[in-house]
């Protein structure tokens, strides 16, 4: 049954942010939990405070995967990882002009910025150094669309030199909570991950860090993510939904229903209400309410296909951006600078 007591925690936990405070772990928990006959009223706070702290354009961006499958790594979700038998395709890295055309085109659809994703545990050999600074000075010299990288894990001088070879924004999941992460991941540690970060941002690079939901964490573990995410002062998250690949060990994993996702999405605004939160992987599983997101307080979306899967038809999407009145921004790198610097990060250690 329905209670008017209810309705008036979420406004009051509303009220809260926009007057400028956090709310608790155990708040956020609170609304993870709360009946889907409540998500109406939720979703209506949730895009209040997008509206309030990211007004009413959404940022786009676009990847491309430069190099597939055999991946050293052994996350469970993923079908590149050679420790899995996949259909994944293997290849090595695409070619500079190749590289170009895809950004030149997602550009043409509005995206921001352009994710170069290769497999693998960092940037070690002289081979992948090449490659990447050819890929950077070329993205540079064809395009001003924003240039963003997600090559797993860094150490302080890789993250310094691949900001000289011209890189702006850097990608680095958490995937998940740090109490759950050895189930997805022994490969490296959690430690790895928050270190990735703060190496990212202190050689001057715009981080973006996220996560995979629905991968047998509990809503406890969603909201420590949450926490951890907002400890870390990250200013971009990506929020993913797991899409079961065959033969991989979450394979068997049944996926997000559509109220599900968008109450997540909107408790994460209300974790993160300052935060660029940007949908990617495992959209398709909202179905026909794909356009919800916005309004569960989403701020960014993915757009065109992703590393393994295919994405939605872009067209569609650029006839929702329309029919919902959202504006596209024109956020790129070149023209942030003039007007932000790089926000402080805090400084997070864990226990892993």
């Amino acid at each position: 049954m329905m209670n008017d007591a209810t309705y008036r925690q979420i406004d009051t936990l509303t009220q809260a942010i926009l007057n400028g405070a956090d709310i608790s772990a155990e708040d956020g928990l609170w609304l993870l939990k709360l009946d889907h006959d409540y998500l109406p009223w939720l979703m209506a706070s949730a895009d209040r405070l997008r509206k309030t702290f990211r007004g009413n354009e959404i940022e786009v961006c676009a990847i491309s995967n430069v190099r597939s499958g055999n991946c050293s790594e052994n996350c469970s979700f993923c079908a590149q990882s050679g420790h899995h038998k996949t259909s994944a395709p293997a290849y090595n890295y695409i070619s500079d002009e190749e590289l170009a055309d895809q950004a030149n085109q997602a550009r043409q659809w509005g995206a921001s910025d352009f994710g170069v994703v290769s497999k693998g545990w960092g940037v070690r050999s002289e081979k992948e150094h090449t490659a990447l600074s050819s890929y950077f000075k070329t993205l540079e010299g064809s395009s001003d669309i924003g240039r963003c990288a997600s090559l797993g894990v860094l150490d302080k001088n890789t993250a310094t030199t691949l900001k000289g070879y011209g890189l702006e924004n850097y990608h680095h999941n958490l995937e998940t909570a740090e109490s759950y992460f050895d189930k997805v991941c022994t490969s490296h540690t959690y430690q790895e991950n928050i270190d990735t970060i703060k190496h990212a941002h202190d050689a001057g690079l715009r981080v973006c860090a996220g996560g995979i939901l629905g991968m047998g964490e509990t809503v406890e573990q969603r909201i420590e993510l949450a926490t951890t995410l907002r400890d870390l002062g990250v200013e971009s998250v990506p929020l993913n939904f797991l899409n079961p690949q065959e033969g991989t060990p979450f394979s068997h994993i049944t996926p997000m229903k559509p109220y599900d996702i968008l109450q997540n999405i909107a408790v994460f605004r209300f974790m993160l209400p300052r935060a660029e939160i940007r949908i990617a992987g495992g959209r398709s599983f909202l179905g026909d309410l794909q356009s919800m997101i916005f309004m569960a307080g989403a701020s960014g979306v993915m757009i065109g296909n992703y590393l393994t899967t295919k994405g939605r038809e872009v067209e569609d999407d650029l006839q929702m951006f329309k029919a919902l009145k959202l504006e596209i921004r024109d956020g790129t790198q070149k023209k942030r600078a003039a007007t932000e610097t790089t926000p402080s990060l805090t400084t997070a250690t864990t226990t892993a």
